[in-house]
């Protein structure tokens, strides 16, 4: 493993924040992490066009703050920041050097790496509290966008016939498959892929990415779900429920339910 440029984008604004996420992955960043007022951007050394990076980060006037993070330092950076999380009695996550969580009905050890999707997000929160009331026995399942594998893998705990997981990140299809031998997820698939092109026709559907990829893949989300199926969606801010809102409609998607966490919120939709 490469060492890594940390690109720390200091905005007091979620959404400009959140918009910031496509520009930077169309410059070869290949992992975010939010945390306050910051947007952390990472990037392997060596990969970085300096002079492309510092006329987009003129444009945008971005705060920044640069860091090196060597490769032996790596997992020891994400270890030293990564805590538990716990979904009410539901669901906890953790990293196999924690202790089991008591008292849930279910829990996930991940390995904390780059990938999105540890639960500390407000979204990735918001989909495991929505998925435990969702209908998922026997059903088949699809994580677009899956990260770190937990919501793919959460989708088999839940009684998932089958579960097809993609992203177009190759750390995220990395981190996704070493979580899903780590917790025995035996009906899960993980694909590396941009696209819903090639993927089966699914009963439910979860999609906790960002805006810009939710509009633009929503009529292939509507063809790809079975007559009646469930799309949840997620990594959507509280501005931006109109919109996305006004694309599944017109997709012809009819709402369930929303719920809101701090600026972020989740959307369940039929088919």
């Amino acid at each position: 493993m490469p060492s890594y440029i940390e690109i720390i984008i200091t905005d007091a604004d979620p959404i400009r924040r959140e918009m910031a996420i496509p520009e930077l992955e169309r410059h070869g960043f290949e992992g975010f992490e939010e945390e306050g007022m910051t947007l952390k951007a990472y990037i392997p050394e060596g990969k970085l066009d300096e002079i492309a990076f510092a006329s987009l980060a003129t444009e945008h006037q971005w705060q920044l703050t640069r860091n090196m993070i060597p490769e032996q330092n790596w997992n020891q950076v994400w270890e030293s920041s990564f805590e538990p999380v716990i979904i009410d009695d539901f669901c906890a996550i953790r990293a196999d050097f924690h202790a089991p969580v008591p008292g849930v009905e279910q829990e996930i050890v991940i390995t904390p790496k780059m990938s999105f999707g540890t639960g500390h997000h407000a979204t990735t929160y918001l989909m495991i509290a929505r998925m435990r009331t969702l209908p998922m026995t026997g059903k088949r399942v699809v994580d677009f966008g899956t990260g770190t594998g937990v919501l793919a893998i959460l989708a088999e705990r839940l009684g998932a016939a089958t579960v097809w997981a993609l992203d177009n990140d190759p750390w995220s299809m990395e981190n996704a498959l070493e979580n899903k031998d780590r917790n025995g997820a035996v009906r899960m698939t993980v694909h590396l892929a941009s696209d819903l092109v090639e993927v089966p026709v699914a009963d439910i559907v979860l999609a906790n990415i960002n805006r810009h990829v939710l509009l633009e893949q929503m009529p292939a989300l509507a063809g790809l779900l079975a007559p009646g199926g469930l799309l949840l969606l997620s990594g959507i801010l509280f501005s931006d429920e109109q919109i996305l809102g006004e694309a599944a409609g017109d997709a012809g998607f009819t709402q369930v339910d929303t719920a809101r966490k701090e600026d972020w919120v989740s959307q369940l939709w039929q088919k």
